[in-house]
């Protein structure tokens, strides 16, 4: 590994403080509506990753003005470049929104927060990596060690703890549900461990399985565990669209592989096509009681008035008919999350997707697909190294679950696959120091 020697001092106080947030993400949503829950300021606790992200600013910011090559990767790459083109769309048509009352100024605050604050955490990851090794060397034991301990955790759920255990820790109507079911069935209770639902659940373990298959490949006891332990906190999610992202991840990953990888191709391959065989096979079982109740969603018995298929078929429909009618967007804080937080009635699309179109329009959506797409260009150029294939092989994954929900709008993922992205993007950085100290010798 290349020894980073730009301002080490900063460069690791820097890097220690990102560390504490990718750490702590995963039990973000415990903590904050535990203490919040008691204090009753749940609002000021949930934000503290802002807080400390805001306040790293300054500091890269110092990074970046004194370090030639950071300064040349900030003004000439087109990731960043849309980024500022992204959150400049934001601000103006939040502003927009904000003069013509279409949102008031608490749901946009919370919209602009969830919309940037990853992208933002993203090149400040990127900056404080190419100064300092710390998080490209320690990256394993920051995403698994509390991977395991969530997975645990969801277990206990299932198995230990009585399904309302969370209520202790004050999750309740006005927080969080302390459990959640399917379609209201409370012999199906889906594990929602120590993030914020279990379909947020789910979608980490996309990121946290394919890192698991490839990290720990040299300690085999640890990596079979590991992955059924995973498998049965992703099954017990219930999340059917993390089942499909899962299996088009380890999908991807079977084709990235090399032949002479500790862990055989064949063995991706086996584990994807077991995936595909599976929900195939449990389609063509949909007429069975347990398949209706708790995959497909259909079953007569369900309490609930609307099913989940039907709510997000009807969800969809709804936020693409709005992007048709309003291709510029309503502004920030009118779709999505926030929107709970405006005087209007929310829009929940189900699709991240069509939210940035409800919210900053078809442009909107154009530049965070441009984002995606040149990240993932990197990742594929550099998927020799395991975080950037584990990444690429997640966010095929992602991809797909952010098209039925508001994935990237979950703290913990956002601030994982992000901020891990930054990291592995980092060398784009030192690429471009190498090549002025080559020119220099020339």
């Amino acid at each position: 590994m290349q020894r980073i020697t730009t301002h080490p001092k900063l460069g690791r106080v820097l890097s220690l403080a990102v560390a504490t947030i990718l750490v702590l993400i995963p039990f973000h949503a415990l903590f904050t509506t535990w203490i919040g829950s008691n204090s009753g300021n749940l609002d000021l606790l949930r934000i503290w990753k802002e807080i400390l992200t805001v306040a790293l600013i300054p500091a890269a910011v110092l990074l970046a003005y004194r370090s030639a090559h950071i300064r040349r990767w900030l003004l000439t790459s087109w990731t960043v470049r849309l980024i500022g083109l992204y959150v400049v769309l934001n601000l103006v048509l939040g502003a927009w929104a904000l003069i013509h009352k279409q949102v008031n100024s608490e749901a946009l605050i919370y919209a602009l927060l969830i919309n940037l604050r990853f992208v933002g955490f993203f090149i400040i990851c990127a900056v404080i990596a190419s100064s300092d090794s710390f998080l490209k060397q320690y990256w394993p034991k920051i995403l698994l060690i509390p991977a395991m301990v969530v997975i645990i955790f969801g277990l206990s759920q299932q198995f230990l703890l009585p399904y309302d255990f969370l209520r202790h820790f004050g999750y309740g109507a006005h927080t969080i549900p302390a459990y959640q079911t399917v379609d209201a069935n409370l012999d199906y209770r889906r594990i929602q461990s120590t993030l914020r639902g279990a379909n947020p659940l789910g979608a980490y373990l996309i990121l946290i399985l394919p890192a698991m298959a490839i990290v720990l490949s040299r300690w085999r006891v640890l990596r079979i565990g590991g992955l059924i332990a995973g498998a049965i906190t992703l099954f017990y999610s219930y999340s059917r669209s993390a089942y499909i992202g899962t299996g088009l991840a380890f999908g991807a990953l079977a084709g990235w592989l090399p032949k002479n990888s500790l862990w055989p191709r064949r063995k991706a391959l086996i584990v994807a096509l077991g995936v595909v065989v599976a929900v195939v096979g449990l389609y063509s079982l949909r007429y069975n009681q347990t398949t209706q109740d708790t995959l497909l969603h259909t079953s007569n018995n369900s309490t609930s008035s609307l099913s989940s298929n039907e709510a997000r078929v009807v969800a969809i429909k709804s936020g693409a008919n709005d992007v048709l009618n309003q291709p510029f967007g309503r502004g920030p804080g009118t779709a999505g999350p926030a929107s709970f937080r405006n005087d209007h009635p929310a829009r929940i699309a189900e699709n991240y997707y069509l939210q940035i179109g409800q919210e900053v329009g078809v442009l909107g959506i154009l530049i965070f697909l441009g984002i995606n797409f040149l990240i993932a260009r990197r990742l594929w150029f550099q998927r020799s190294t395991s975080l950037s294939k584990i990444l690429l092989a997640s966010l095929v994954g992602l991809t797909f679950v952010n098209l039925l929900s508001h994935a990237w709008t979950d703290d913990t993922l956002a601030y994982l696959w992000w901020g891990l992205a930054g990291i592995a993007l980092s060398t784009g950085i030192l690429e471009v120091k190498n090549k002025q100290n080559d020119r220099k010798t020339h």
